[in-house]
Order: C-alpha cells, then sequence, then structure tokens
C-alpha cells in the first residue's frame, strides 16, 4: 500500500476489499471433478491439478488486488480510499454536504465501486469529494467524530 499507516495511530474504521474464502472456489471445483471422476472411472491427475491451481491462482492475483484496490481505513489521521490517503486535517465537513455534478472519487475510479454508496466530504479548500464505503453510515459517523467534534 502507497501511505502507510503509522502504528500508534488507531484505526477507526476499516473495510477490507476482499476476503480471501475465493481463493479456494478453483481448488474447490477440481476436488468435486476429482470425486465425480473417481465414482464414475479413472481419475486425470495432471488435469485437475491444473485446473485447480489455475484457478485459484487467478483469483489469488483477483483477491489481493480487491484487497489493495477497496481499501477503506479510517484513522485519526488519515482516510485511505484504496490507494489514495486523504489527511484528515483537509476534510472541512461530513454532514450537510451535497454532491456537486463531476465531484471526484476518492481511490482513483471513474465511479464509486460497486455494492459501496458515497459519502461526500468537503475538504479545506473548499472542493467536494466523494468517500465511499459498504457500511456508509459508520465511515459517516467516524469521520463526523473526528472532523465535526461536538455532542453526539
Amino acid at each position: 500500500m502507497s501511505a502507510s499507516i503509522p502504528e500508534d495511530e488507531p484505526v477507526l474504521f476499516a473495510e477490507r476489499g476482499s476476503s480471501w474464502w475465493p481463493v479456494l472456489w478453483g481448488p474447490l471445483f477440481a476436488l468435486a471433478g476429482i470425486v465425480l471422476e473417481a465414482l464414475t472411472g479413472p481419475v486425470h491427475w495432471p488435469a485437475w491439478l491444473l485446473v485447480g491451481g489455475g484457478l485459484g491462482g487467478g483469483a489469488l492475483v483477483w483477491v489481493s488486488a480487491r484487497r489493495r484496490v477497496y481499501l477503506v481505513r479510517l484513522t485519526t489521521g488519515t482516510l485511505t480510499q484504496g490507494r489514495e490517503p486523504l489527511p484528515v486535517d483537509d476534510i472541512a465537513a461530513v454532514t450537510d454536504v451535497g454532491t456537486p455534478a463531476g465531484a471526484r472519487i476518492l481511490g482513483g475510479g471513474w465511479t464509486v465501486p460497486r455494492r459501496t454508496t458515497s459519502i461526500p466530504l468537503r475538504l479545506t479548500d473548499g472542493s467536494v469529494v466523494l468517500a465511499w464505503a459498504r457500511d456508509d453510515d459508520g465511515l459517516r459517523e467516524a469521520l463526523r467524530r473526528l472532523v465535526e467534534p461536538g455532542p453526539s
């Protein structure tokens, strides 16, 4: 990850981009094929090992990329969206921020990732950017507590 999080900063909110379990899809598919072949005749071991390894390896690349690109992490000093860090000091407002057309999406994508909800943030320079998370209420509340301190 391009932004390193200092060890002394507590993580206030985090979402992984993906879990590791999809890596097992390919090997489990190959195992099912081996079992079915064993019930009906000889097992073609090299082919099934190649299928399981190929699908598992492809999923490994996919999962590791998702874990970097769709990472959401908020510490007391930094909001990280994908591979883009944003200092919390640069965020001026979280509540009552409208979403203007063409607002930049944090993390570098053209749109917010699928199954996530955008959270408009007003920066100290007056511009509005879109943060995103699957648990948008959780991230919004954690950001609000950091940026807009006051009665809860």
